[in-house]
């Protein structure tokens, strides 16, 4: 017993770090936070080939120091909008359903949280992607639950929909807490579809793939390393090493 509450201190070691080092504003609030875009994403006249993005930007509040929120953006070929899937906890306590699925920018910064770009697929192939992703979203099966820990929520959704389209090798960063809360089993693929996970109601599991590399989970605290990047996984901070240029890839 003395054992495992010293690890999980260890763990939480992570989320205080990322405050003392600034990386976290824990006074932050959803009344003062900006959502303008980040001018990541090209606009549809910019960009006439279809395009998918995935997103990820720390959550508000001290939250932000434990795990990130992440959603799902695509643009049909000579679409004049994008459009944008995920999941709000705060919808579910209204008595509303948690997905949304809505036109606007792709690249908006989450009530002030810079977004880091995860996956940008364009081109040919890619429409079929999205037909897929549309597939998936109408297929998640918690559209009207929202658990912060250990899951169901955002990052839920969107391993969900990525383990449905394994042509993003979606690597979802450690602090993506929720996304290994795997629906109605305790095995399945990684979000990427490189690899391999077991996931114990997501709070405890291990998972190991070509692209998240060997992550293990206690308590919705990640903690592994990524030899593919060269990168340590890590409460908190999610990946700290080199991170690979999500550059505009051709689709499958």
């Amino acid at each position: 017993m003395i054992a495992a509450l010293a690890l999980v201190g260890v763990l939480l070691l992570g989320p205080l770090g990322t405050i003392a080092v600034g990386a976290v504003d824990p006074t932050s609030t959803w009344r003062s936070g900006s959502r303008e875009s980040s001018g990541q994403s090209p606009t549809p006249e910019q960009e006439p080939r279809a395009v998918v993005q995935v997103f990820a930007a720390r959550t508000v509040g001290w939250r932000g120091a434990f795990g990130v929120h992440t959603w799902i953006a695509t643009k049909r070929s000579n679409a004049t909008e994008w459009t944008v899937h995920h999941v709000i906890g705060w919808r579910v306590f209204r008595g509303s359903g948690a997905v949304v699925t809505q036109a606007g920018p792709p690249d908006f910064r989450w009530f002030g949280a810079w977004p880091d770009r995860l996956v940008d697929l364009r081109g040919d192939g890619v429409d079929t992607t999205i037909d897929r992703i549309e597939a998936a979203v109408a297929a998640y099966p918690y559209p009207d639950t929202y658990r912060a820990w250990p899951g169901p929520n955002s990052n839920t959704f969107t391993a969900f929909v990525a383990r449905q389209v394994p042509e993003l090798r979606l690597d979802l960063p450690a602090n993506a807490l929720g996304k290994d809360w795997l629906p109605g089993t305790i095995v399945d693929r990684t979000p990427s579809g490189t690899g391999w996970q077991l996931s114990l109601g997501g709070v405890l599991g291990v998972a190991v793939g070509l692209e998240e590399g060997l992550e293990f989970n206690v308590l919705g605290l990640n903690v592994g390393v990524d030899p593919k990047d060269l990168a340590l996984r890590l409460p908190g901070f999610g990946q700290v090493g080199p991170k690979p240029d999500p550059a505009a890839t051709t689709g499958p």
